[in-house]
């Protein structure tokens, strides 16, 4: 009997991401906003959080993070804020910033949604804040940038 020129093996079952995407709060490390830095205990180990502080903390470094500048990330993560901001009408830039921010968020299958943005202007600053509810919660939480 002849030899296959080719090897004969079995295809794996290739398992495909579900539209039910694993939707639990994980723990996380704790960061701290005002510093911009992780939290770290007397030992100088850093410490960890819940899934709720940690999602809030996600929510927030994502709206911090500006898309494509991070090779740690996926091009889904973070927003477009040079793009948002190169216009120098306010109402433009507040709808340009509130979508982009809206969008980074959503890709969490844990955000339910992001609404209420509030603007404010010193000279050409922006500062803006908004609500994150997560799905599962009762409660909503106020991000401020």
């Amino acid at each position: 009997m002849a030899e296959a020129l080719f090897p004969v093996f079995e295809v794996p079952n290739v398992v495909e991401k579900g539209a039910e995407y694993d939707k639990q709060y994980k723990r996380s490390v704790k960061w701290d906003i005002k510093k911009g830095d992780f939290v770290r205990d007397g030992a100088g180990r850093m410490m960890e959080c819940e899934g709720r502080e940690a999602f809030m903390i996600w929510c927030f470094k994502a709206a911090q993070t500006e898309r494509y500048t991070c090779l740690a990330y996926s091009s889904e993560i973070g927003v477009e804020m040079e793009a948002a901001t190169a216009n120098y009408d306010e109402r433009t830039i507040e709808s340009m910033v509130q979508r982009t921010i809206i969008d980074a968020l959503m890709v969490n299958p844990r955000t339910e949604f992001v609404r209420d943005f509030v603007f404010s202007w010193e000279g050409d600053k922006m500062y803006c804040s908004f609500h994150v509810k997560g799905i599962e919660w009762d409660d909503i939480f106020e991000i401020s940038l």
